[in-house]
């Protein structure tokens, strides 16, 4: 894909572009350094390496960014069963996600001081993970859901315990964004039919959002930056309202988005190379598929808004394989996972 302007380029998630984006976590996700742990350390006896601490998720950097690279490997072969990399990929998800090693995770989270580890935003792509699985029709498919199990439950366990103890919403562009964490979460719950984590997840959300009006999008974005406040929003609210109440709601939230003449400008990015300014890659992916899900649910009022998502993807798309690993370990996730908003 050719790095240009074009926002009328039509966009898609080509077998090419398939086996060009699957190369980035095919080659982290058993790359164990540099690895940056997010450990809260009780005594010195819980000082290990990445791959003892985490046996299933040790790679592509952080363990977060294992989890979604994990998920897009997943993706990317049900979606496209004829991958150039199909046999090794399989390889290496069973080496990974075997029972035994899952059990290693889930007992992770039970280590002194470590019961919030990746709250919520490694919570919200495990169940991402689990319901790819769960979408994935394959016997490979029915053995990696299983052992991945023990996990899933636990982390639906900690999203209803946690989300009623959060009493006011968490809206930055990073990790902790709540709307987030909500979204890929009650994704999960709908196609798995988790009712009470659904209803939890519509509870919380309206609790915390349905009041909300003029949402500043000229604060945005900040300087790290890889979700946004507003869309991601918009996002888990288009999802949990009935489509009256979301339009009322919208028309308060963001009404400038139904004028055919509105821009957005993407998030532009400096230095490729360090690690939290390359964020804005993400950002531009993200909010490319916040747009896309709103256009694709509700064309007569939000397709023109297309041609912007086009702009984000086509802004951030052909820099993201590249040498700079404090990038490419989980920026592929964000652009297949736009790119498949796009195709819906």
């Amino acid at each position: 894909m050719s790095n240009h302007d074009s926002s009328e380029e039509m966009i898609s998630l080509t077998l090419e572009e398939a086996n060009r984006l699957s190369k980035l976590p095919l080659q982290c996700i058993q790359e164990e350094y540099p690895n940056k742990l997010n450990q809260t350390l009780a005594s010195k006896q819980y000082l290990k390496s990445p791959s003892e601490l985490h046996p299933a998720f040790y790679g592509c950097f952080d363990w977060h960014s294992s989890v979604h690279g994990h998920w897009m490997l997943i993706s990317l072969l049900n979606d496209f069963p004829d991958l150039d990399q199909r046999s090794e990929i399989i390889t290496k998800l069973k080496m990974n996600m075997s029972y035994t090693n899952i059990l290693a995770e889930v007992n992770y989270f039970f280590q002194p001081q470590n019961e919030s580890f990746e709250r919520t935003y490694g919570w919200a792509w495990v169940l991402k993970l689990a319901e790819e699985l769960h979408r994935w029709d394959d016997p490979i498919a029915r053995e990696l859901e299983k052992n991945l199990q023990p996990l899933t439950d636990l982390i639906v366990k900690k999203y209803l315990e946690f989300l009623p103890k959060l009493i006011y919403p968490i809206r930055v562009g990073e990790h902790t964004n709540i709307a987030f964490g909500l979204s890929l979460a009650y994704d999960y719950a709908v196609t798995l039919n988790e009712k009470e984590l659904a209803e939890m997840i519509r509870s919380r959300s309206r609790d915390w959002f349905l009041e909300d009006k003029g949402c500043p999008m000229n604060w945005e974005p900040s300087g790290y930056d890889f979700l946004s406040p507003c869309f991601q929003e918009i996002d888990i609210m288009r999802k949990v309202l009935e489509p009256e109440e979301f339009g009322s709601w919208i028309e308060e939230f963001m009404p400038e988005l139904k004028e055919k003449s509105y821009t957005l400008t993407p998030g532009q990015v400096s230095d490729r190379t360090d690690g939290k300014l390359v964020h804005l890659d993400g950002l531009n992916f993200s909010r490319a598929w916040c747009i896309y899900g709103l256009a694709s649910a509700y064309p007569d009022k939000y397709s023109h808004l297309i041609r912007i998502a086009n702009e984000h993807v086509n802004y951030s798309l052909p820099s993201i394989v590249d040498d700079n690993y404090e990038g490419t370990h989980w920026l592929g996730s964000f652009a297949v996972y736009a790119l498949q908003q796009k195709n819906q």
